[in-house]
């Protein structure tokens, strides 16, 4: 091996180290980013659910988180909008609750099996 192929090796190794360090600082970043957002949402949420409310959307966060995110984000929007009132309390979460149920059975269809 000549010094300039050991250079070559050094350079590359240097530039793969840079390229890693690069790439766990975005991630960092969006991390960082993704925290903060969930920060400013359980704010959000703490200001325009009750206590009852809140708990009972940390217990459907458990059995169905994607279902928990879509009616926080509904909660966030319609208090931002307006158009619920604040606080919100159990019943009215209950009752947005049933909507997002009736629709998203609507949504589904029903498949029925006729025999002969």
């Amino acid at each position: 091996m000549d010094i300039e192929e050991i250079k070559r090796k050094k350079l590359m190794e240097l530039q793969k180290r840079m390229a890693t360090n690069t790439i766990s600082e975005e991630e960092q970043q969006a991390l960082q980013l993704q925290q903060e957002y969930e920060l400013q949402k359980r704010k959000i949420l703490r200001q325009i659910l009750t206590e009852p409310a809140r708990a009972r959307l940390a217990r459907l966060r458990l059995a169905k988180p994607e279902l928990a995110a879509q009616v926080e984000l509904q909660l966030i929007q319609l208090a931002q909008m307006g158009r619920i009132q604040v606080p919100v309390s159990d019943e009215e979460l209950k009752s947005l609750l049933e909507k997002l149920h009736e629709m998203s059975k609507s949504k589904r269809g029903e498949i029925k099996f006729i025999r002969k």
